[in-house]
């Protein structure tokens, strides 16, 4: 109810005498003067709601805020603390969008945009990463095109010609390439699993994602194993390292039990949890032995084992990892490693084995736990829009075909597009390139000779297949087999290392007897 307005209203004291025959009760007082006090205070408030109807100040409207940050609550570290115009280009004196996002860069770490943005800082780093092997890939490019007929190798993922209707194995395998293999290269933002979704170009290692999504526009100064493996999953080196390997692709190989978890494929194909790398179960990271040096440097520059545990080779490696001399003693090394902290003692090679095989073998030869062998990759590129054969493989290790996959077997849904794109240009194309094995295992370490004639792990990532069938049903290349020599096997090293144990002189002299087998 609204106030009725009245005049002000002074309340004076007035003693009351208690004389006998007039009591007044204290009671009724103290209620009269409530009474009063509240006529008093609905008047001044309706004071202020007058004073308040006629100010000019109640009809103002602000003005929007201006500057990216208005909209784009973020936190930058120190070394990036500057205006978002600076690599973003666009306007931050504006508060309207489309002004604001007028010559946009989204992606300003992208490889077609780093030299301009990135390098503006960076000049030097970036000149080196962006001919760096592990930015070019053309090393596992060339492979793969050399095994099917290639005459000349490339520079760069990105030369790998585009072919719309292939009329020769190599030009089948370079749509395999650009369309299903190269997933995991700084051009592309990675598959939609939720672990392995990151950045493109300088933004691929340096910025933090998790769960798919972007965590902290904070750069990273140095990447973690999280950013490792966003490319390094699914049987390739650096999923060993943690002891994981990855399941099977049909329904009957894989664990239906780990959908109690949120996130239960994280990297798309569920994974059995072996041994970890000896340096993992200790506190190791990727980057305390494959640093910038390795990783963004043009030359073939590789870290060894005995680049830390020789004793005549430590001393040289000083200066680029982050080792210190025990306590300032000769013959004691310590490495302070990136991931925990802590400070890790460095055990040299004192095993007589080590000097009887040491122009004979490679370490893993001894020391690998266990390995990749995913014998006979068969990769089909299918144009027909048919999918029951494939109902029971649906998981296929890409995100893309997946989707298709299950959307299409379901008669409810609205049929999804028989196509997949290309990533490196994003155009997409008619086909689906599926994947399978004819055997996966582990626990037998294959041995073999590298070009220079030591022993070395093997694992046959060149025993490929491919084939090709059209949308009229015509086979037009029918498991067509790489001619890579040695059946496929390539040597590489397991990242499994553990104590020899009791029994590497076997793996040594078994090799060596079958190889004598062989010749006679």
């Amino acid at each position: 109810m609204a106030c009725i307005a009245r005049s002000p209203i002074n309340v004076k004291y007035i003693p009351l005498p208690l004389v006998a025959g007039n009591r007044i009760s204290m009671q009724r007082i103290f209620f009269s003067l409530l009474l009063l006090l509240l006529l008093n205070a609905c008047s001044e408030d309706q004071k202020q709601e007058e004073g308040n109807e006629t100010s000019p100040a109640s009809n103002s409207i602000s003005t929007p805020p201006k500057g990216c940050k208005a909209c784009h609550s973020m936190v930058l570290d120190v070394a990036h603390d500057m205006d978002c115009t600076v690599c973003h280009g666009g306007s931050n004196d504006t508060s309207s969008k489309e002004l604001a996002h007028e010559n946009l860069i989204l992606r300003p770490a992208h490889p077609d945009n780093m030299v301009k943005v990135c390098g503006k800082c960076h000049q030097d780093q970036v000149a080196s990463t962006a001919h760096s092997l592990h930015f070019t890939l053309k090393t596992e490019v060339n492979r793969v095109r050399i095994a099917f007929g290639a005459k000349e190798e490339l520079t760069s993922l990105v030369d790998v010609p585009v072919t719309d209707s292939p009329q020769t194995i190599v030009e089948l395998a370079d749509d395999l390439l650009r369309r299903r293999c190269l997933r995991c290269h700084p051009y592309f933002s990675g598959d939609r699993y939720p672990a392995v979704v990151r950045g493109t170009g300088c933004a691929s290692c340096h910025l933090q994602f998790y769960k798919g999504k972007l965590v902290s526009h904070s750069f990273l100064k140095t990447p973690g194993d999280d950013q490792c493996l966003q490319c390094h999953y699914g049987n390739w080196v650096g999923y060993d390292y943690y002891g994981r390997y990855e399941h099977d692709m049909n329904d009957e190989y894989r664990t239906p039990y780990t959908t109690r978890h949120d996130y239960f494929r994280p990297f798309g194909v569920e994974f059995h949890q072996l041994s970890p790398d000896i340096h993992q179960k200790k506190g190791l990271v990727c980057v305390d032995c494959h640093g910038g040096r390795e990783l963004m440097a043009q030359g073939d520059t590789k870290t060894r084992c005995a680049d830390c545990h020789d004793r005549s080779r430590i001393e040289n490696q000083l200066s680029y990892f982050n080792i210190n001399r025990k306590n300032n003693k000769e013959d004691e090394f310590t490495l302070v490693s990136t991931g925990d902290g802590k400070e890790h003692t460095i055990p040299f090679m004192k095993h007589a084995a080590h000097q009887e095989y040491a122009e004979v073998a490679g370490c893993q030869v001894c020391h690998a736990q266990w390995s990749f062998n995913d014998l006979g990759t068969h990769l089909l590129r299918s144009d027909l829009s048919e999918y029951d054969a494939f109902s029971r493989v649906s998981v296929q290790g890409s995100f893309e075909v997946e989707q298709i996959l299950k959307n299409n077997l379901n008669f409810d849904n609205e049929e999804m597009a028989h196509s997949m794109t290309d990533k490196l240009s994003g155009e997409a194309k008619d086909g689906l390139w599926y994947k399978g094995y004819e055997t996966r295992r582990w626990e037998n370490i294959i041995i073999g000779r590298d070009s220079s004639g030591r022993l070395q792990v093997m694992r046959p990532i060149l025993d490929i297949y491919l084939s090709w069938i059209d949308e009229d049903e015509d086979v037009l290349f029918d498991s067509v087999r790489s001619n890579a020599q040695n059946n496929g096997l390539l040597p590489y090293v397991p990242h499994t290392t553990g104590k020899a144990g009791m029994f590497y002189r076997d793996r040594i002299k078994n090799f060596l007897q079958s190889e004598e087998g062989a010749v006679k």
